[in-house]
Parts: C-alpha cells; structure tokens; sequence
C-alpha cells in the first residue's frame, strides 16, 4: 500500500498514471513501461530459446548485431565505420528517446570527437547550458557546484542523427524485433529474432547470426544481475512556476539531486529537474534499491507518487509532454559483476552497469567511453580468442568506494530513524561543498582520485561519527570488507 491511503485509493492512483503516460507518450510508450515492469516479475536471469549452434566456418550473417536500440544505437555507425557489417534491432523503434540526458563538458566533447557527429551538429543538439547545479537536502542545506550535467542534451534529436548516420553507412535497423535466446558456436553466434507487437508475445522465431552479439537491453537483459537498481520515473512537463525559491525552477540552473521528504515506504525518494527549451523541464523522481527488491509493477507505482508529490517539489501547473522512464541497473563493487556467457557476446551500457553506481550517470559513462568501447568490440570480431571480459566499458577508480555509498542508500534506516539518511547526505555534501568545487565535481563526474574520497570518508565521519553505525547496520562484514580491499587496491595503484 502507498503512503497515499487505502489500497483501493492506491490502485486508483496506479490507474490514473496509467493514463497521464498514455495521454503524453500514446499506447506504444505505454506498452514498453508495462513491458519493463512485468520483466520483474522474474529479475532471475531467463534467456529465451536457444537456436542451434553455427557449426564451424559458417559464415555469419552480420560482424555484429547489438540488441538494444537506445543509446548504445551510436556504437553502430562507428563500427560500420570500421568496415563492418552491423545490423541494431529492438523490440520497439530503434533510436525512441525514453530518457532525456544531461551531459558535461567532456561528454559533449566526446560526442564531437567520435566522429559520429560534427562539432556545429553537437552544438544544435545541445538545447540548454547552466550556470552551476544544486544538491538539497530536506532538513538539511544546498550545496551548488559547477561543471557537472550542465548541457542538456536534445536526447530525440541526438538519437534520431544517430540513427540516420547509422542509415547511411550501410547497418541494418530492425525495428519492433525482441531477441528471444541465443547460442555460441565456434566461429559465429545464432540468434533467434521474432518480431514484437506491442502489448503481445513475439511472433515465431527465425535466426539470424552474427560474428559478435552486443547486449545493450539496459534492465531488460537476462544478464543485467547488477545487485542495484534505480527506478525512475518522471519527463519532460510545462508549466511549472519560474523565479527564485526552492519550489520554483531556474531555467540557467540544474538541480541534480533534491529530497522533499525524509525515509517513506522504506524508501529515501530523489528528485532532478534539468531545464531544457524555453518554457519545459524535465523532472525525475527515483529511488536506490537492491535488485531483489524491485518487484514488477514498479515503476507504474512510482509514476502515481511522482503525480501525487509533483507539487511538494515545484510549483506550478504542470503538464507532461514527455514521459521518461526506466530502471536504471547499479554494481555496488560489493558483489560479481554482471557477465555475460561466452565469448562473442559482449555487455554495454546498463546490462553492463559499469557506470557509477552512486551517479548513476549512465549517459556521461557511454559516451566518454565510446571511441574506446567501439574500437574493444571491433577487436573482439577479429580477435574472438584474445582474453578480455564480457563487458567493454572501463572502471573509474571512485566507483571502489562509492558502491558502498549507493549499497547504503539501498537499505535506509526507518521508524524513528527515517531522517538520518537525509541528516548523512547534508553531512557528506557539506563536506564535499567545503573540499573545493574541484573535489565535489570530482566525484559527481566519477573523476575523484581514491586519496580524496578517502579524505572525503574520513571528514564525513568526523562530522558525523554515527556514520559508523548506519554502514555496519545496512552492510554486512563481508562486503564491509570487500570495500576497504577495493579502497586499498586503488590506493596502492594510484601511488
């Protein structure tokens, strides 16, 4: 039941978000919301049936075949681009927008330097700039920082170009197409590929094969066993009050992280509101949680607290355009990482949670990797033998000590203890706001070297030595362990 009333009051309000994300985002948007919240309904990785094998020295359909159609769908003009045969599919339109995105200065110079996109075409899609971010704490203070998420970033205009160099280069996009189960033979790999109607099962099957299979389904893959996870819900709305004040929105400033209300649900509630053209803002609402925690109907019930709660963050008479949702997979570094089976499939983006786990900045995460995450994968289909894991993307120093952090946020404290998350994260954030602006954008960007988070750690608990006490009580030894070994691997590395 929510913190709303009655059960019945709550399956009213479930019905009514139901119909504010038709309404702004039509059946087909609606469907793929549905679709993620029944994936939940079995987190335990399920892959599909398995094709037959490719026996030796067949000849493959396509070098590569990424499964995923979202952001991930800008690694395949570059790898077209390096002369190979690339083929996207997705059970819904390869390049829909489902999130906005915000970027910094580094990931809008990424993008450009990929070579994907001019410069001039970046800075088109670059549709509002800030003048510094805000982090706000109920009860506690604000803290503004400069140079993190300060662009943000047309995500349907970026993904759109993205699709249409992808056109032009030759890579086949198969739209409304699920990939059902694959399987590994010596040389290539089997897939098999049904078309997805819309709030239907697939179709029968029928193969494809490629040299490499790219997992890019996000929370969807049967291999996303990342032992976080952050649903998410809100979009792009109008209507909400401009000016000065904590309830009313800055067009030239970008609140990244705000709370309005100490633990609810057994859950610490997050919201972000990123300003975009004229007159919109796209506005989050998300929590941490444990994978094993997140159950199927979700974000549907997310999407009824964002509604009912809208107006204790803004003012205003807000009207959403735009729905944008998701979860969001987390690796606290506390456990195994997500992998996938063999060695032609490869994991990218959320399937491979490689982003960081407290940020989760998934977008910032991609792109600065790109180039390199294009060049790994087109060694991969020319290499197949050579040893690598099967997720590309690197590991920031930081994200040692930061999955704790995240793993911690997970667990809030409850009843009599609900407001010490609230009382922690004002804690932490002074002393981020007092190291420096360097520093605190630092680990907001996933950049901070491992001697000034454990500076960080430790004035954290000078200040608030019952810190002590919260991580004892929501970690266990174990992973309380596992934390200082991956603290003091990176320490010793950055000698």
């Amino acid at each position: 039941m929510s913190a709303g009333g009655a059960p019945g009051s709550a399956a009213r309000e479930i019905d009514a978000a139901r119909g504010r994300v038709r309404e702004a985002g039509g059946d087909a948007l609606l469907a793929r919301l549905e679709h993620l919240d029944a994936v939940r309904a079995a987190p335990a990785p399920r892959p599909g049936p398995s094709p037959r094998p490719p026996d030796r020295g067949a000849t493959a359909d396509y070098d590569v075949v990424v499964a995923g159609g979202g952001l991930s769908l800008l690694l395949a003009p570059l790898l077209a681009s390096a002369g190979l045969r690339v083929a996207v599919l997705d059970r819904a339109r390869i390049g829909a927008a489902h999130r906005e995105w915000n970027a910094g200065t580094a990931e809008v110079a990424a993008l450009s330097a990929s070579g994907i996109f001019a410069r001039d075409e970046i800075e088109r899609l670059v549709i509002a700039r800030y003048v510094e971010g805000l982090c706000r704490w109920h009860g506690g203070g604000t803290y503004p920082v400069r140079g993190v998420l300060d662009h943000a970033i047309d995500a349907a205009g970026l993904l759109a170009a993205a699709r249409a160099r992808a056109e032009a280069l030759g890579v086949t996009l198969l739209d409304g197409h699920a990939l059902l189960g694959h399987a590994e033979g010596p040389d290539a790999v089997a897939l098999a590929v049904a078309e997805a109607q819309p709030g239907a099962a697939p179709r029968a099957p029928r193969a494809l094969s490629a040299r490499l299979l790219v997992d890019a389904r996000g929370a969807a893959s049967p291999y996303a066993t990342a032992d976080l996870l952050c649903p998410t819900v809100g979009g792009v709305l109008t209507g909400l009050s401009e000016g000065d004040g904590e309830r009313r929105i800055r067009p030239d400033v970008g609140e990244i992280l705000a709370t309005t209300e100490d633990v609810e649900e057994g859950r610490q509630h997050l919201w972000e509101a990123f300003p975009g053209r004229p007159g919109e803002t796209t506005v989050y609402l998300f929590y941490y949680a444990r994978s094993g925690d997140v159950g199927p109907g979700a974000l549907l019930s997310l999407y009824a607290r964002f509604f009912r709660l809208l107006s204790r963050y803004k003012e205003g008479d807000a009207r959403l355009v735009r729905p944008t949702f998701g979860f969001i997979p987390g690796w606290s570094r506390l456990s195994a990482a997500p992998r996938a089976p063999g060695r032609r499939v490869r994991l990218v983006g959320d399937a491979a949670a490689r982003h960081s786990p407290l940020t989760f900045c998934g977008f910032g995460a991609n792109v600065r990797e790109l180039a390199a995450t294009a060049a790994d994968l087109a060694r991969a289909v020319r290499e197949p033998g050579a040893r690598r894991t099967s997720a590309t993307a690197r590991d920031a120093p930081v994200h040692s000590g930061t999955g704790a952090l995240a793993a911690l946020m997970a667990k809030p404290a409850g009843g009599a203890r609900a407001g010490e998350m609230n009382a922690l994260l004002d804690t932490a954030f002074a002393v981020l706001h007092a190291m420096g602006n360097d520093a605190y954008a630092a680990l907001l960007r996933d950049e901070m070297q491992p001697a000034d988070f454990v500076r960080f750690l430790r004035e954290t608990a000078a200040r608030r030595p019952e810190v002590y006490r919260e991580v004892v009580s929501a970690l266990p030894l174990r992973a309380i362990g596992r934390w200082g070994a991956g603290l003091a691997r990176e320490l010793y590395r950055a000698r």
